[in-house]
């Protein structure tokens, strides 16, 4: 084939043509050693107002992967078509031997082969080129890997033992696949104690499970402990990710270990407590596990003080795998207290950019009294007629100190109007000072929603540690088969690792100035669920406590976690406060501490913002007033082009109803630009900078014009209090017949009347008022 002929084939001729033979060729086996048009990421989420997409020009696609087993990636290959250069696309392929953790890196044209090689041996070139021929042999590539990865021959053949094999096909994420693998590799090397860090919504579980059944098919290990904290989590993974263990498999109940199985689930609380009787555990020998794996270890399983730490020292012959996804470290306890560092991290911040993980959108809401602090005028009592000490009280004091009624209502107000803008049926977490606040949070968001509340009883539910009914419908909260409750008001639900896929709402009405529950926090929403179209999440702060996502610990270096705490309740009381604890969520409420309750003392917002997550991971702040801009444009490109779709709209609320999708709703633009300006003059002044309106001005234009003459007394009667309406209330008061019930319309007739009598019949009347719209809305005022 001669050079011009092969500059007109595509890259996959070239691949088919040239570099897949070359590679069979050296030894490779299609299929089982060679995988070709491999996604290693699916791309970002982007989210703008309440719509969202990905961005697939992120996605990270792999021309091939070369395996030395299946799951055990050793090199990769980037293709381009013959009018690129050989190493022209080796940029791209380090990107992705970078992602898998490999040393070997090739990129080819079907001339010959770049290689980028990260482990050269002396004297040898880390970048060369190869002629076709030349490709290295598997056994090659293998023996490079070992040397990256520090993987000497005794550990070989427990880093070679194969994957469970999914019958649907559908293998590990490449960061999965890296977790396993580093973790095999630990435990080939000798060591005892492994602690992997992965981002809530990640598949730690399915993680685990491969990691034991490697482990357990190659007789490394026998018998293995899966310890965690809330039973749901035991229930859920012994029908799914733990299910191929099947007969072997047991769940530790009615207090007793029975040895005749070999992979054992269990509650920590199932087989310890704080009296001696309870610690089961102790009924076996202590050779008797291999292997102990301990979910959420952030928890203080491992802490010197801990009960749970009494059964890793009991074992402590064991291979110990902590799992975690808020790793932190404190001036209590070094990183290396228990297991060490980590030997493998995979972040939140990682998870969304790959687009394995749901991202989110903050909206930041300031009131006024938290802002700009209240004082109480002299002699003020509070509702309890106790004396209001006169000091200004600020947003740390609210709903700890200092409780403002309409401050709550305003809460529940707002978060009520978002859900009704968005799905009103969204799974919401509403995150409280503590139970009382929690308790007065969840009665406001009952009365913001009105009927819905009323039809279910269950639409809203505290769910605190000292609610039994709230605590009986957690599993209920989280099960996403299960519509109601759909809010949930709590102040510690954080702490259980509590699994709500479908949660789209997180509200922080919470002082929080721990990284680690910050972390938590944000986990409760971060898992991307298809089948019920959650692709991002909200997070709706009342209380600044969003301000940590621009410190650097957000999603910096991980360390381990052990802190101090032995809570075996699924959803913990209150903490008391820890004197000194620069750790903790800030002051909690002492049992019995008076606090200051008014009613009769108004709150408002003073200012609210949307933040999006950027391109480089930050987030972007943006006006409420830019964000509409963006939307409107991004709907309507041009002025003509907006001013075409309403003139041409018979109903102008199905365009408001649109904008809306978008996340825009005008009586917070009204609040911006001005309460006397319509719907179209707030569109056409933020997308396009048009001069705005007022409703009443152009009202007076259209009466001033001669366009009533053509009609009867009457009718020009009604219209012209439609006009009056239009200018007091705005756009829906034209566009829906109830008006028609109220004065002066009542004075005319009936409804039915007016529209049948005074405008003869239904389509004389909507003509009119389709004229009449577009009267109010001319282009051209002097015509």
């Amino acid at each position: 084939m001669d050079n011009k002929e092969k500059k007109s084939l595509s890259e996959t001729d070239i691949c088919d043509l040239f570099i897949s033979p070359a590679i069979k060729d050296a030894g490779w086996e299609p299929v089982r050693q060679i995988r070709r048009e491999v996604t290693l990421t699916p791309g970002p989420v982007i989210v703008r107002g309440n719509m969202s997409s990905r961005n697939k020009k992120k996605k990270k696609f792999a021309d091939y992967v070369l395996s030395w087993e299946p799951g055990i990636p050793i090199a990769v290959v980037e293709a381009k078509d013959n009018n690129h250069t050989v190493s022209q696309g080796m940029q791209q392929a380090l990107g992705y031997a970078e992602i898998l953790e490999v040393p070997s890196a090739f990129s080819s044209n079907g001339d010959a082969f770049a290689v980028h090689n990260k482990v050269p041996a002396p004297g040898e070139e880390i970048e060369t080129e190869l002629p076709l021929e030349a490709f290295p042999t598997p056994d090659a590539l293998w023996q490079r890997y070992k040397t990256f990865r520090g993987i000497d021959d005794q550990a070989e053949p427990l880093v070679v033992q194969p994957y469970h094999e999914d019958m649907s096909g559908k293998g590990p994420r490449y960061y999965q696949v890296e977790a396993i693998n580093r973790t095999i590799e630990a435990v080939a090397s000798g060591k005892r104690r492994v602690l992997l860090v992965m981002a809530t919504g990640t598949g730690k579980t399915y993680t685990t499970f491969q990691i034991i059944w490697r482990l357990w098919k190659a007789r490394k290990v026998k018998r293995v402990l899966f310890l965690a904290d809330r039973n749901i989590l035991v229930d859920q993974t012994l029908v799914n990710d733990f299910r191929p263990f099947g007969a072997v498999m047991t769940k530790i109940k009615n207090r007793k270990i029975d040895p005749s199985y070999e992979v054992y689930l269990g509650l920590y609380q199932a087989i310890t407590g704080p009296d001696e009787e309870d610690k089961i555990f102790k009924n076996i020998s202590r050779d008797f596990f291999d292997m102990i794996v301990i979910d959420e270890c952030h928890r203080g399983s491992a802490a010197d003080d801990s009960a749970w730490r009494e059964i890793l020292e009991y074992f402590s012959d064991s291979i110990q795998v902590g799992l975690t996804a808020t790793p932190k470290e404190t001036k209590y306890v070094s990183s290396s207290t228990y297991f060490g560092e980590p030997v493998y991290t995979y972040s939140l911040k990682q998870g969304i950019e790959d687009g394995f993980l749901a991202p989110y959108k903050v909206v930041r809401i300031d009131i006024d009294k938290d802002v700009l602090g209240w004082t109480p005028p002299p002699g003020m009592v509070d509702d309890l007629g106790q004396a209001i000490d006169e000091r200004e009280y600020n947003q740390k004091d609210m709903d700890r100190i200092l409780v403002l009624n309409q401050r709550t209502k305003l809460v529940a107000k707002r978060v009520m109007k978002y859900l009704n803008a968005t799905d009103p049926y969204a799974k919401t977490i509403v995150f409280c000072e503590d139970i009382d606040h929690a308790e007065r949070m969840r009665a406001a968001i009952v009365n913001a929603a009105g009927q819905i509340a009323i039809e279910n009883p269950k639409y809203v539910m505290r769910i605190t540690g000292d609610s039994v009914e709230g605590k009986a419908e957690l599993d209920n909260f989280i099960d996403p088969e299960s519509r109601f409750p759909v809010i949930a008001t709590t102040s510690e639900l954080l702490t259980t690792g509590v699994d709500a896929r479908t949660c789209k709402l997180i509200v922080l009405d919470k002082t929080i100035t721990s990284m680690t529950i910050f972390k938590q926090i944000i986990g409760r929403g971060t898992r991307i669920d298809e089948d019920n179209n959650k692709w991002f999440f909200t997070i709706m702060d009342f209380k600044k406590a969003t301000q940590l996502f621009r410190d650097p610990d957000f999603d910096g270096e991980a360390a381990v976690v052990y802190e101090p705490g032995d809570d075996d309740d699924p959803v913990p009381p209150d903490p008391p406060p820890e004197e000194g604890d620069d750790e903790g969520g800030g002051i909690e409420e002492e049992p019995g501490t008076y606090k200051v309750r008014v009613s009769g003392v108004d709150a408002r917002i003073i200012s609210e913002r949307i933040e999006y997550i950027g391109p480089d991971g930050n987030l972007i702040t943006e006006s409420y007033k830019d964000f509409s801009r963006k939307q409107i444009q991004s709907e309507y490109a041009s002025l003509d082009e907006f001013l075409n779709r309403w003139h041409s709209a018979k109903k102008k609320q199905a365009i408001l109803d649109e904008l809306e999708e978008h996340g825009i709703v005008l009586d917070n633009l009204a609040a911006e630009i001005g309460k006397d300006y319509g719907d179209f003059d707030l569109i056409c002044h933020i997308a396009y900078d048009q001069p705005p309106l007022t409703r009443k001005e152009r009202a007076n234009k259209v009466k001033k014009r001669n366009y009533f003459t053509k009609y009867g007394e009457q009718v020009r009667a009604v219209l012209t209090a439609l006009l009056d309406k239009y200018a007091d209330e705005g756009i829906s008061t034209l566009e829906s017949a109830k008006v028609l019930k109220l004065k002066p319309f009542s004075d005319i007739g009936t409804p039915v009347e007016i529209i049948n009598d005074v405008f003869g019949g239904k389509n004389s009347f909507d003509h009119a008022i389709e004229e009449l719209e577009q009267e109010l809305f001319k282009p051209d005022e002097s015509a």
